[in-house]
């Protein structure tokens, strides 16, 4: 075992502070990562202070991460050290259900090895995330980082990135689709750009006046205020596809009716409550609501490698892993452009 320095929390009112967990040793088929850069996802504050009531504690949160190869273990063929590559939102899967099968290792039918706050295939042992020095991941869940993107713009891309390149790749959003992005933070600034570059005609919904010049600049052609009672009745049945990025509770009926004749709306933001949907509004024009995880292994490495060839990065700001906390308070505020990364060189 390693020991390696880290940030974790204790409880969900205790704010997150260093922490010492032990690494195992690189075993067959294992690679060791010194951890580079570390995005910081809604999700993590969701799990830091026990949001969705299934925090192991203490846990140590952190799925977007960058780092460079530092041991292999032996039967290791894909990668050498020195590479530079990823890791998201999960580190293992049992490899034989059908959805792993098909590459669908998210959706994995006897349980997905999630990064942090979820269990190895052993069903016992905890994962601890990166917001640490050092990471060992099996190779089959590691990625390669296209070589001319910067570091730190990437980190996000292993989940805000993914997260929303694929519902648009699995609905097929193409040229001159009319696509909506409600909610213009870490995801949806994300989702903008891709869809952008996918050639549809794209629309922010907001209820913040003062993110129209920023949603414009990231390619939206279009945006348009929630607030006012006019628009939803002025983009009745308008949009061919939805995605829905908010994590904080609203109604998705208001935008349920903004879809046209079998318009998919999909959900990737996970509010911690319950939403009512009125089956009027799916019934009436043989709408969808979906919702979509990340994407596999990979889609994840289909969507770098597309990042890299169309020179998409994510939005950040760059801090030190000492800032976490006020970088959890002002996610929540909405305070920043548009996804924080942490720079793990401030824990070494």
């Amino acid at each position: 075992m390693k020991a390696v320095k880290a940030y974790a929390a204790q409880s969900a009112d205790q704010p997150l502070a260093p922490y010492q967990l032990d690494r195992r040793e690189p075993g067959p088929g294992d690679v060791e990562i010194k951890i580079l850069y570390c995005g910081v996802c809604h999700s993590d504050i969701h799990t830091a202070r026990n949001e969705w009531g299934a925090t192991m504690y203490p846990v140590v949160p952190g799925h977007e991460i960058v780092g460079k190869i530092t041991r292999v273990g032996e039967g290791v063929s894909q990668f050498k050290v020195g590479d530079t590559v990823g890791v998201g939102c999960f580190v293992d899967s049992c490899g034989h259900c059908q959805n792993c099968i098909e590459h669908q290792e998210q959706y994995c039918e006897e349980g997905v090895s999630q990064t942090y706050n979820s269990f190895l295939q052993d069903k016992k042992t905890i994962t601890y995330g990166g917001y640490s020095t050092h990471i060992v991941v099996t190779e089959k869940f590691v990625l390669r980082i296209p070589d001319n993107l910067p570091l730190e713009k990437v980190a996000p891309l292993l989940c805000a990135g993914i997260t929303t390149y694929s519902p648009l790749r699995h609905w097929n959003v193409k040229k001159d689709d009319k696509v909506a992005v409600v909610g213009l933070g870490g995801l949806g600034h994300m989702a903008v750009k891709l869809a952008a570059s996918m050639g549809a005609d794209v629309t922010v919904l907001s209820r913040s006046p003062e993110k129209e010049k920023d949603a414009k600049g990231l390619g939206a052609h279009h945006f348009e205020l929630t607030t006012d009672p006019s628009t939803v009745k002025k983009l009745s049945s308008h949009f061919n596809f939805i995605i829905d990025t908010v994590s904080a509770h609203h109604d998705y009926n208001t935008y349920l009716a903004m879809l046209a004749t079998d318009g998919v709306m999909v959900v990737v933001g996970a509010p911690p409550k319950p939403s009512e949907v009125s089956a009027f509004n799916l019934i009436f024009g043989r709408r969808t609501l979906a919702g979509s995880l990340v994407g596999g292994i990979q889609q994840t490495q289909e969507m770098l490698d597309y990042c890299g060839a169309h020179q998409i990065t994510s939005d950040v700001e760059v801090i030190s892993i000492d800032q976490i906390n006020e970088a959890y308070e002002r996610t929540l505020a909405g305070d920043v452009h548009y996804r924080f990364v942490i720079d793990m060189a401030s824990l070494a």
